[in-house]
């Protein structure tokens, strides 16, 4: 057996600021060349695990340990930050914060660059690594030009120039869109094979990183790994769904229909699934007697759309020609490829940007009659930086920011805060600073903010990326009671799993035009349409065809209808009341 790259031992951690150990009792060991997915809700201490792998924890962040800590056989105390930096290469969730060149070569090269290598040397790691990420076409590119996808690949690329021993990867598919996402996960695959590293994945999309196997998954939660062990055994337990981990689809479709999971049918991958003949005549009966849902109909037109055509100051034509209509109490999702348009969109409803041509109408008001305040008074627009949305110091004044804003007395803004902050699981941080919250809760916090406000339509781009399972039930819950008392929603997402639980029409951009507008359950089951518009197709589309199913899209259709039925049993119609905030 090879001495461990990373061995942690009884080892424990506890930030000075916090009262309680975020890691308790944590042994680990990760192998030369491993392949090791970490999986676990919100707060788990997943993201404080790879803090002290990669030496963040404890050179830049404080707190007090015990226990053991070895890199390579090391304590990794008795090392310091550049020596760590050697052997672990982190890529971070936030691309953006971890760019440091003006061009997408001056990135590649800050690190050979420190190492102060000849000129010749340093021209070939760059281009080695330009390779390696398939990017070597943008090297002159500026990286805040680039696409989300293109962007990490030019993060992953400046590790590997520096030759580590360890890939660490935070989040990699938050802000990817389908297509690029599994090109991601195919290559971070691909480096692992060709350079030999180890690579440690820490994301909430278990069932997209399993596109290519890994050697074991570690559950996590409270602080403490609960499984450590083969992908197949973890999925033949309940230890996902117990712990706030949402299992692969095509595994809950099997248990709907009544079947149990075991190790030997390989779950781990809707590519290795083997089950018998039996067990698909089982899943074709509970098709069969599972009935649709009746559709809703009759709803008052609240927008419209008409031949929007918008184009940059750069000449780039991001809208051509787009047509829709919204109704009152309908939640839409918007999906495609990054750069299709969708967001574009969303910001010419908003007034952000003024269309070139055609006509926006919203209660039969024509929006370009109204200012970009005058909109915000009935349609909400919640970015997919948050960052960018944020400018109080404390929690609870950010939540307030727009309620005060508009001369709400302050009793009713404590009402309105404590709801929108209890739905998006903030309370509890309500009197902490808004610097001191992860990615995914500045996510959440900008949803609380805007709900507070009660608009008529709102419009989130990207509401759930970056959230756990248990979060992201809890947001899209609540939104869809919102929806239910007549609050039009808006979801502009890469992830196929929220379109297909909860939108009730996905309207497809491409090229900034609409190539579809249908059901779900229609979108990811057409091949040539998931192509196209780099989408991703559903693995329950992949079950039914394993299963014989004859007609694969009522079958996906069926399993969304089911699960929404489900869901409304189990939460008393939502996890909230659904009153408006």
């Amino acid at each position: 057996m090879p001495q461990p790259l990373i061995e942690f031992q009884d080892f424990s951690f506890q930030y000075f600021a916090q009262a309680e150990p975020t890691l308790r009792n944590i042994s680990l060991k990760i192998y030369p060349g491993e392949k090791l997915l970490i999986v676990g809700p919100s707060g788990c201490g997943k993201s404080t695990l790879a803090h002290c792998i990669n030496g963040l924890i404890p050179f830049s962040i404080r707190g007090k340990s015990s226990g053991s800590l070895k890199l390579k056989g090391q304590e990794l105390a008795s090392l310091n930050l550049f020596e760590i930096s050697k052997t672990v290469g982190t890529v971070l969730q936030d691309s953006d914060s971890q760019f440091i060149g003006m061009t997408v070569a001056e990135d590649l090269a800050f690190a050979a660059e420190n190492d102060v290598l000849p000129r010749e040397e340093l021209h070939r790691l760059v281009r080695e690594a330009a390779e390696a990420v398939a990017i070597s076409g943008h090297l002159k590119h500026a990286p805040t030009e680039l696409s989300g996808g293109q962007k990490q690949r030019v993060a992953i690329g400046g590790i590997l120039s520096d030759r580590v021993e360890m890939l660490l990867f935070d989040e990699p598919l938050a802000n990817l869109d389908p297509a690029s996402g599994k090109t991601a996960i195919e290559l971070i695959d691909a480096l692992q094979q060709k350079t030999g590293a180890a690579v440690l994945i820490i994301e909430h999309r278990l069932e997209d990183v399993l596109h290519r196997d890994v050697d074991r998954i570690v559950l996590m939660d409270e602080g403490r790994i609960i499984f450590d062990g083969l992908p197949d055994d973890l999925l033949s337990t309940g230890l996902l769904r117990q712990h706030g981990i949402r299992e692969p689809l095509y595994l809950t479709a099997l248990r709907y229909a009544g079947l149990d999971i075991y190790p030997e049918m390989q779950p781990h991958s809707i590519r290795s699934l083997r089950l018998k003949a039996e067990e698909k005549q089982k899943l074709q009966a509970w098709f069969e007697q599972t009935p649709p849902r009746e559709v809703v109909s009759g709803r008052p037109l609240l927008f419209e759309a008409e031949d929007i055509h918008f184009r940059y100051d750069n000449g780039f034509a991001a809208l051509r020609g787009v047509s829709l209509k919204l109704h009152q109490g309908e939640l839409m999702a918007i999906v495609g490829k990054n750069g299709a348009g969708k967001s574009t969109f969303s910001k010419v409803i908003c007034g952000f940007e003024k269309q070139q041509q055609g006509k926006l109408l919203f209660d039969d008001e024509d929006l370009m009659q109204l200012s970009v305040k005058e909109r915000a008074d009935h349609i909400a627009y919640v970015m997919q930086n948050p960052n960018l949305m944020l400018s109080q110091t404390l929690i609870a004044d950010e939540v307030a920011l727009g309620l005060r804003a508009r001369a709400v007395p302050e009793d009713e803004i404590r009402r309105r805060s404590e709801e929108a902050l209890r739905v998006c699981g903030l309370w509890p941080f309500r009197n902490w600073p808004v610097s001191a919250l992860s990615y995914g809760q500045k996510k959440r916090l900008t949803v609380a903010a805007i709900l507070s406000l009660n608009p008529q339509m709102i419009i989130l781009d990207e509401p759930t990326a970056g959230q756990d399972y248990r979060h992201y039930t809890e947001i899209m819950e609540f939104l869809l009671s919102l929806s239910q008392r007549g609050l039009t929603i808006v979801l502009i997402t890469h992830d196929m799993h929220l379109m297909q639980e909860y939108a009730e029409r996905a309207v497809v951009f491409t090229d900034g035009r609409i190539l579809a507008d249908d059901l779900p359950s229609a979108v990811l089951t057409r091949p040539e349409l998931i192509a196209e518009a780099c989408l991703k197709e559903t693995s329950l589309f992949a079950l039914a065809k394993l299963c014989d199913i004859a007609a694969p899209e009522q079958f996906v259709q069926r399993f969304m209808d089911f699960e929404r039925r489900l869901r409304e049993q189990q939460s008393g119609k939502g996890v909230n009341s659904g009153q408006p905030l």
